[in-house]
């Protein structure tokens, strides 16, 4: 049955299938000027331009896209718009600890803004404050959820009946739910609406106009060029215009179902009433969360990493992963026996050791950049924008004195070291979700240098 219900999903990403995607804007023809040029067309390139155009009116932006706006992770990601800036209260606690209710306060106000963004320029993404639940699925999570709960601001803990009272899993032994921190959004018509937005005060955007070199000032396409005089660099998990930051990221493919709609019954036999985003407490985890039409999209699980760091569209499809979704989708989910899925697919996403993203410049000042969200930056995107601003224009802000604005990764190992780490990595937490959470020696190690591997 778990196959039967795979054969018929496409190998095409659900959002952007959207019939409201917009038609293609023109490549970059011959030279042109700007005051600033931002490279990428995903969250954190058009949020670059947006916020530019709304807090420096007068500033000439053009920004490159290679493919289509959203085309990559900010159009395919599982839409969970999570306020916050550290990929999670924990790993901002454990990195750092005095300025943990600024990053905090920070995030809010960031989630605050990205909503107040949507409303004031009309963009119908679907925007909605549902909150999130981490489920235990092993016994072991309860701890771990219970001492989270204790340091988590507004987050309560919730006992089997409870979770399953909310959601009708048979594999739920509890939860912690958050109520105000998770929003959740249609990806791809964000990305749009930012685009429309961009355009609406201004920006110039040029798509099919893959950057295919920077010198000085200077950006390069197959046929035209942009000289600016500051330059932002928003290109995610794909190669780095500047060489030496191609070692602080590494891209690993996500992979992701989404089913056919729920009929009424189907939605009753699991209740789900609050809508709200899920994942579960595993260090390999899953992410769920229902459509507007009431399908449920399941992603996660088994982050894959290439050697070289290799990206590539074949990547995107894994006919074992998809199946092992598959099959987990219905242990949770035994009542839906029967539902099939529709679309499967697969995106690429930035991962730096920390976790979250890090930002920096070069050029003396005159370019700046934010890389390294790890699969939690659609609200961070935005965030990630301000501090480009702040240091392309000099702004002293409650960003800029943030240590974790200032500081940076560690950076990955080169190949071969890079990918054997990485999949001793995977490998070990694999076996920490099998034996009680135990953690090996090697998560132990990576633990007291503050390092890792996550999506």
């Amino acid at each position: 049955m778990k196959l039967a219900a795979l054969a018929e999903a496409e190998p095409r990403v659900f959002w952007l299938e959207d019939k409201s995607a917009p038609e293609p804007l023109p490549a970059l023809l011959g030279p042109v000027t700007a005051d600033l040029a931002v490279v990428g067309g995903g969250y954190t390139g058009l949020w670059t331009a947006l916020r530019a155009k709304e807090r420096y009116p007068s500033l000439d932006v053009v920004l490159l896209e290679g493919d289509v706006c959203g085309s990559a992770a900010s159009g395919r990601n599982g839409g969970f718009c999570d306020a916050s800036l550290t990929h999670g209260y924990a790993n901002g606690l454990a990195r750092w600890p005095t300025e943990i209710d600024e990053l905090e306060r920070l995030g809010l106000e960031n989630h605050r803004a990205l909503g107040d963004t949507i409303a004031r320029y009309g963009i119908d993404c679907d925007w909605q404050l549902t909150g999130e639940l981490t489920v235990a699925t092993e016994p072991h999570h309860l701890e771990e959820l219970a001492a989270e709960a204790a340091d988590r601001p507004g987050a309560r803990l919730l006992d089997q009946d409870a979770a399953r009272a909310e959601i009708h899993s048979p594999t739920y032994l509890g939860a912690l739910f958050d109520p105000s921190r998770t929003s959740l959004i249609e990806p791809a018509r964000l990305a749009w609406g930012l685009r429309q937005a961009c355009l609406d005060h201004g920006v110039r955007i040029h798509e099919h106009s893959a950057v295919t070199r920077m010198h000085s000032r200077s950006l390069y396409t197959a046929t035209g060029s942009v000289r600016a005089d500051r330059i932002a660099l928003a290109t995610n998990a794909f190669p780095s215009l500047l060489r030496r930051l191609r070692l602080y990221t590494v891209p690993v493919y996500d992979l992701v179902l989404v089913t056919e709609p729920l009929s009424a019954a189907q939605l009753t036999s699991i209740g789900w009433q609050r809508r709200q985003g899920v994942g579960d407490a595993s260090n390999l985890f899953h992410y769920y969360r229902l459509t507007r039409d009431n399908r449920i999209l399941w992603g996660g699980y088994m982050p894959l990493y290439y050697f070289g760091s290799r990206i590539d569209p074949s990547l995107e499809q894994r006919n074992s992963i998809h199946t092992m979704l598959a099959r987990h989708f219905f242990q949770t989910f035994p009542q839906l026996e029967g539902l099939h899925f529709t679309h499967r697919w697969g995106g690429v996403i930035d991962t730096s050791t920390r976790f979250c993203a890090f930002y920096g410049t070069a050029h003396a000042g005159h370019t700046a950049y934010a890389l390294g969200y790890t699969g939690l930056g659609v609200a961070a995107t935005r965030f990630g924008a301000d501090v480009i601003l702040d240091l392309l224009y000099a702004e002293s802000t409650p960003r800029t004195s943030l240590q974790m604005v200032r500081d940076r990764p560690l950076p990955f190992p080169p190949e071969p070291l890079r990918a054997a780490g990485i999949h001793l990595t995977r490998w070990s937490m694999h076996q920490a979700d099998k034996h009680t959470g135990h953690r090996n020696l090697w998560l132990r190690t990576l633990d007291r240098f503050g390092l890792g591997f996550d999506f």
